[in-house]
C-alpha cells in the first residue's frame, strides 16, 4: 500500500509525532517554490534555501528527514549538499535535480549516498513518488533501530547501547555466555560500561530472580574488604558489634559481580581463590565454613598479565576468573555508537527530569562527535544530563554544553588516543577504519577530497563506506 507523507510521519526524541520534513535547496527562487508547493500539497512540512551556502547553513541548525536540491548552483553545488546532509544529518536521504544531466553525474551523486536523481523539467508524479519512497526508507531505518532497542530492551540488554561493529560483537557474546554458569573477567578502560554488562550477563541468566551484588575492590582497605566479602561474627574486631552477612551470602543463589579485582590485595586474593575452589566461606572470627552457591563476574581496567609478572596479581586466580573474557572498546574506539547513546540518555533523562526535548542541534552534534571522551560512556552519559538539565528551549546546542566541550577538541591526528604509538598492535582492517573515518572527518564528509587524499578511488571508498558502516 502506497505511504504518502501524512501516513510516514517520523517519531520525535520526545515519542511524538511529527510531519515529514524536506529541505528544498534551488538557487531558481522560482523552481524552489515550485517544489515546496508540489510537496507541501501532499502532507510534507518543507523549508526552501535558494543558495548552497543558505542549504548549508539550513542543514547546521535544523533537522530534516528529505533533502531535495539542485546539482548545479554557482557557491555550493549539489554534491557539497550530499556531502554536508551526509555529514550532519546521517539518517536522512538526498534526492538531487539538475536541467544539466549525464550519466557521469548520476554515477557520481548514486556513488556518494544520493537517494535518487531527477532531471528537469521535474515531473510532479515522479516528484512526489521519490520523495515518498525517500521518507519510507528513512521511516523504515528509524523503526528497525526502534525494533531493535525494544528488543534488546525486552530480552535485558538495555543497558548495552551500541550498533558499531566493536559493540554487535560484545552483545553476541553476552547472549552466548549469559545462561551459562562460567565466571567471566570484563575488561575496559574506566567508563566503558563494566558493571552495565555484567548486569547484562546476571539478567539474561537462569540466576536472575536472585540477587546480583555489586562490590568495588579498589574502595576498601584488606580489613574491610574481607569484612564486606566474607561478613564477620560479633567480636571479630572493635567494631564488630553484631554478626554480619557478606556479600557472598547475600548473593547466594545470584551474581556476584567484582569491580576493579585487579586493586584487591594480596591476601584476600588467596580467600578468595580458596572460595572459588571450595564453594565455602567462612565469616571474619568464625572457624565455622557456609556454603554458597555464587556466579562470579569481575571487572578491570588494568593489565592483569602485567600485574601477575610484577608479582601483584596471582596467576591462579586470574585463570579462575577469566573462563571467559569480556573486552569493552573505548568510546573513541566505538564513535559509530555516539549518536545512538546520544538518544538513549536523552530517552533517559528528559523523562528523568521532566523536560521535554525535541533533539540536538547539527552545531552540537558535531561537537559531541568530534570530542575524544577520555572518560568513555560515563562522561557522555553525564554530558548529556548536564545539556538536558540546563537547556531552557528543548534542543540541546551549542550553549548547553559543559566546559570542557565548550571549545572544539584538538584535530584527532594530535590527540594521545591516535598517536602512532596507539596503532601498534591493531588488526589493519582496523587501522584502515580509523583512518578513513578519520578523513572524511578532516574533509567534512567530501568523498571525493577524501578518496584523493587515501590514493584511491571513489568507487573503493564507497565500498569501505559500507563495509565499516561508517
Amino acid at each position: 500500500m502506497s505511504m504518502t507523507a501524512k501516513d510516514s510521519k517520523q517519531t520525535d526524541s520526545a515519542g511524538g509525532r511529527r510531519p515529514v520534513r524536506v529541505l528544498v535547496v534551488d538557487n531558481d527562487p522560482a523552481h524552489a517554490l515550485a517544489v515546496e508547493e508540489c510537496l507541501d500539497r501532499v502532507g510534507y512540512s518543507c523549508r526552501i534555501a535558494t543558495s548552497g551556502e543558505e542549504g548549508v547553513r539550513m542543514i547546521e541548525e535544523g533537522d530534516y528527514d528529505v533533502v531535495v536540491t539542485d546539482l548545479v548552483m554557482t557557491d555550493v553545488d549539489g554534491l557539497g549538499i550530499l556531502a554536508k546532509a551526509k555529514s550532519d544529518l546521517p539518517d536522512a536521504e538526498v534526492i538531487l535535480m539538475t536541467g544539466h544531466g549525464s550519466i557521469p553525474s548520476a554515477v557520481t551523486a548514486m556513488q556518494q549516498g544520493a537517494f535518487n536523481y531527477l532531471l528537469k523539467p521535474l515531473d510532479i508524479a515522479q516528484l512526489r513518488t521519490v520523495t515518498e519512497k525517500a521518507a519510507q526508507s528513512v521511516s523504515l531505518r528509524r523503526t528497525n533501530l526502534e525494533l531493535h532497542r525494544r528488543l534488546d530492551e525486552k530480552f535485558g540488554f538495555q543497558g548495552v547501547v551500541g550498533d558499531s561493529p566493536q559493540m554487535r560483537e560484545v552483545i553476541e557474546r553476552l547472549k552466548r555466555i549469559a545462561p551459562t554458569k562460567a565466571s567471566v573477567l570484563i575488561e575496559g578502560a574506566t567508563g566503558t560500561g563494566k558493571e552495565l554488562v555484567a548486569q547484562a550477563i546476571h539478567q539474561n541468566s537462569p540466576r536472575k530472580n536472585k540477587p546480583f551484588v555489586a562490590l568495588n575492590c579498589a574502595a576498601l582497605s584488606e580489613n574491610i574488604l574481607e569484612s564486606e566479602l566474607f561478613g564477620h561474627v560479633k567480636g571479630a574486631f572493635t567494631d564488630a558489634s553484631a554478626d554480619r552477612v557478606g556479600k557472598f551470602e547475600y548473593a547466594h543463589g545470584g551474581t556476584l559481580f567484582l569491580d576493579e579485582v585487579g586493586d584487591m590485595p594480596m591476601a584476600t586474593q588467596i580467600k578468595l581463590l580458596r572460595v572459588l575452589e571450595n564453594s565455602q566461606i567462612t565469616r571474619v572470627g568464625s572457624n565455622e565454613p557456609i556454603h554458597v552457591n555464587v556466579r562470579i563476574l569481575s571487572a578491570t581496567n588494568r593489565d592483569l598479565e602485567e600485574s601477575i609478572e610484577e608479582g601483584a596479581f596471582r596467576r591462579d586466580l586470574y585463570h579462575r576468573l577469566k573462563v571467559v573474557t569480556i573486552r569493552l572498546p573505548t568510546l573513541l574506539e566505538r564513535s559509530a555508537d555516539i549518536p545512538a547513546l546520544v538518544e538513549h540518555f536523552i530517552r533517559q533523562f528528559a523523562k528523568q527530569h521532566d523536560k521535554q526535548i525535541k533533539g540536538v542541534a547539527s552545531a552540537a552534534r558535531r561537537r559531541l562527535l568530534a570530542y575524544d571522551w577520555p572518560g568513555n560512556v560515563r562522561q557522555l552519559r553525564n554530558v548529556v544530563e548536564s545539556m538536558i538539565v540546563v537547556d531552557y528551549d528543548g534542543l540541546l546546542d551549542c550553549d548547553d554544553l559543559p566546559d570542557e566541550l565548550a571549545e572544539p577538541s584538538a584535530p584527532a591526528a594530535e590527540t594521545p588516543g591516535n598517536s602512532l604509538a596507539a596503532l601498534v598492535g591493531k588488526p589493519l582492517q582496523e587501522i584502515e577504519r580509523l583512518f578513513i573515518a578519520e578523513t572524511l572527518r578532516v574533509t567534512d564528509g567530501n568523498r571525493e577530497e577524501a578518496a584523493n587524499m587515501l590514493g584511491i578511488g571513489e568507487r573503493t571508498l564507497y565500498r569501505k563506506i559500507k563495509e565499516y558502516q561508517l
